[in-house]
């Protein structure tokens, strides 16, 4: 499908400063929204619970923080994203390119609240070997990669995305069930996703978000055929109200197909 609502105008290098770089990544305070992000990631896959063969992301954008703690659980990693600069961004980072964002001081903080005392440097290089394939999605078509994915994947992932493609809350379920095709029957669904946004800013793109509260998301969940697990949510404190969207909060949802 055409991009919706500015997508052909955003910027990836604006939208990592906007949102994974101070104030917003200040890993000072545990308070602070990524490291918020970060510790439920982290907490969620040491349970232990959540591993497999292959770990979906789906919406990766030119992100890779959502990753740090998922890579070691899982043999394989699929990021996926719409947009080709995203993928770009992303098949740059992999390769370990000069010029691409600075994720150093992400990994080093996932590596200090996991306490297993590993080099920073090795789990990038672990990262990097399981990011194997970066992939072109669609989350509003029935089979989001144009085909099935075959094996389904262990576990999916997705941070921040579905909502923003979203024009109203059926879309957004459906959106929901549409990337639920992708994982195996009882895999483990981790999202990260805003409360209360209607719209963010990447650089000249201003892009809409379907404003969800904790409610709508229970309710897509359940209508999509997932069962929750865990919901916790957090909210954005005034000093990380920048202007860069209007987000009142974050959730974070472990939830079961």
């Amino acid at each position: 499908g055409a991009p919706r609502g500015g997508y052909e105008r955003f910027d990836p290098g604006a939208y990592l400063s906007n949102n994974y770089r101070p104030p917003r990544a200040d890993f000072s305070s545990e308070r602070c929204v990524v490291p918020w992000k970060l510790r439920c990631l982290a907490e969620a896959f040491a349970s232990g619970e959540i591993h497999g063969r292959t770990l979906i992301d789906v919406g990766s954008g030119p992100t890779i923080y959502q990753l740090l703690s998922a890579c070691d659980h899982f043999e394989e990693i699929v990021a996926t994203d719409y947009l080709a600069v995203n993928r770009e961004e992303l098949e740059r980072w992999a390769r370990g390119e000069p010029g691409t964002f600075d994720w150093s001081p992400f990994i080093q903080h996932v590596c200090r609240i996991e306490g297993r005392g590993e080099p920073w440097q090795e789990k990038e290089r672990r990262l990097r070997g399981r990011l194997r394939r970066i992939l072109p999605i669609d989350v509003h078509q029935a089979d989001p990669l144009g085909a099935p994915l075959c094996p389904p994947a262990d576990a999916l992932l997705s941070a921040f995305c579905l909502e923003a493609v979203s024009p109203d809350r059926a879309t957004f379920t459906r959106a929901l069930a549409h990337v639920g095709s992708l994982l195996r029957p009882g895999g483990h669904a981790l999202l990260l996703g805003a409360l209360g946004e209607t719209f963010y800013l990447a650089g000249a793109a201003r892009l809409p978000v379907v404003p969800l509260d904790e409610a709508d998301v229970r309710t897509a969940l359940a209508d999509a055929g997932f069962a929750l697990r865990s919901f916790r949510s957090y909210s954005m404190p005034p000093a990380l109200r920048t202007g860069v969207d209007d987000v009142d909060g974050v959730f974070f949802v472990h939830a079961q197909k």
